[in-house]
């Protein structure tokens, strides 16, 4: 979702981290929130990352989700070019099962903060509800539509309880 309303900058550090950064991509299109998707990595590419990072608020942005897995660097060479918020997102990628992942995105250096999320699409998911969050502080309307489905899940769970004493 590629437009005029950009907000959010969905980076990942390999394209095998997509099917995980899509779950972001989904919640942000749930609510009309525009965002660019982009492959940097912060080891293969490192000036890549300081270019588009340093020329994001330019094109609108105003908060940052990187995925990444292993080293999962990806949130932190964000977090060290800018201002704007960065929400990380550990990726599973290799056979400590995302650990390696959330340890490196997490434990940041005191003044470089970055919001760290659970491992995977669940995460990637609450990431996209957390940039949400972030941009209604200064959006009304975003706001509302972020209540409206906080009822919704309200709603959900009472239909669920119905359902089950019915049976």
């Amino acid at each position: 979702m590629e437009n005029n309303n950009l907000k959010v900058s969905i980076l990942m550090g390999s394209d095998s981290d997509l099917d995980v950064m899509n779950e972001t991509a989904k919640v942000l299109e749930s609510f009309g929130v525009g965002y660019e998707m982009n492959v940097l990595s912060a080891h293969r590419s490192p000036d890549l990352v300081h270019d588009h990072v340093k020329s994001a608020p330019g094109r609108g942005i105003k908060v940052f989700i990187a995925g990444a897995g292993g080293a999962a660097h990806l949130a932190g060479a964000i977090a060290a070019n800018t201002t704007l918020p960065v929400i990380g997102i550990p990726v599973d990628s290799s056979p400590l099962k995302g650990l390696d992942s959330l340890l490196a995105t997490v434990q940041m250096p005191a003044a470089v903060p970055v919001a760290t999320v659970a491992i995977g699409k669940a995460g990637a998911q609450n990431a996209g509800y957390l940039a949400v969050q972030i941009l209604a502080l200064s959006d009304s309307g975003l706001a509302q539509k972020l209540l409206d489905h906080k009822q919704a899940l309200v709603k959900k769970i009472q239909e669920k309880n119905k359902s089950l004493k019915s049976k």
